[in-house]
């Protein structure tokens, strides 16, 4: 069969041949429709993700779209090494395999589940997220935080204020649902102050893409001076961290604040719990007609179409 494959990290992947994976006990065999290039799938394919694997050679991507023997259409992940999902073929777990609903194109459904999981679980699973809380989405103009702000509210936020980089996305947040927009084009002072005008209608919980300068700016602003005052309790989930990868904590600015701090990605959400949440993702997007701005090419434009620039869009290759 043909495939997406890697060598080494310091390489793209190559369109090329690789043997055909065999079944073993709780595996499916899926023939692929469609695989999308996640930010996690650049990471893992050059070395620099926690979960990257130097078992080469490798065939790179999470999940996709595909047909079980049968016929059923599925979204698929939870793939045995070296198997990914940019092949003609792949083996999943039974149990990792959802239907996908007839209102959802393969290649929206093979876009879709990452980055809108990524706040699904972040905000169900992790921060435990309340009918009528309010939530802050740090980076809201990228495909995932786009995605996070009508998700939060279908989950029950009354509130969600959207900070981003991206100053034409931006404009666009509040059709999507977004209450209230924020620059993060901004000196480091007027971003906390932004910041703090926001936190005095009250913030329950930040979903965070960024990490770097802006998560900084943001905890500055949620720590307040003085020994007479109460802080609210904020959740602060991390999911991902595009704009920087450390940042400083002092201590007292967790003394001083009601922040939490969780994070919310592979190892901190069991497979079990994330299976138990597909399908219902799945359901609100074909309901919803929830969508993200695709890109599609074919997979053997792979090596190409690599390291372009995503510009707003999510790439997914067709098998």
């Amino acid at each position: 069969m043909k495939a997406a494959v890697i060598h080494s990290f310091d390489r793209p992947p190559r369109f090329e041949s690789f043997a055909e994976p065999t079944t073993q006990d709780g595996e499916v065999l899926v023939q692929v429709r469609a695989a999308a290039l996640h930010p996690v799938v650049r990471a893992m394919a050059n070395g620099t993700h926690y979960g990257s694997s130097s078992q080469f050679p490798l065939i790179v991507g999470l999940d996709g779209a595909g047909r079980l023997q049968d016929g059923t259409r599925v979204y698929f992940g939870a793939l045995r090494k070296p198997f990914g999902s940019m092949a003609e073929f792949s083996v999943a777990l039974k149990s990792f395999c959802i239907p996908i609903p007839h209102e959802l194109e393969d290649e929206t459904a093979a876009a879709i589940v990452n980055p809108g999981m990524s706040s699904w679980l972040a905000l169900k699973l992790r921060a435990r997220l309340i009918a009528g809380e309010a939530v802050l989405v740090l980076g809201a103009t990228g495909t995932a935080g786009q995605l996070a702000i009508p998700l939060a509210k279908i989950l029950g936020a009354k509130r969600v204020i959207a900070a981003g980089r991206n100053e034409e996305a931006l404009k666009r947040l509040p059709e999507l649902g977004a209450d209230e927009t924020i620059s993060l084009l901004q000196t480091d002072e007027d971003l906390v102050a932004a910041f703090r005008r926001s936190a005095e209608s009250g913030i329950d919980i930040v979903l965070d893409y960024l990490w770097g300068r802006p998560a900084e700016c943001l905890i500055q602003a949620l720590s307040t001076k003085g020994l007479s005052h109460s802080s609210r309790r904020v959740r602060f989930v991390q999911v991902g961290d595009s704009a920087g990868r450390t940042i400083p904590i002092s201590g007292a600015a967790l003394r001083s604040s009601g922040l939490e701090l969780l994070g919310s990605g592979a190892g901190s959400v069991d497979l079990k719990g994330v299976t138990e949440e597909l399908g219902g993702l799945l359901q609100e997007a074909a309901l919803r007609k929830l969508r993200v701005n695709l890109e599609i090419a074919p997979l053997s434009t792979v090596e190409e179409a690599w390291s372009r620039e995503a510009r707003g869009r999510r790439l997914v290759f067709q098998v």
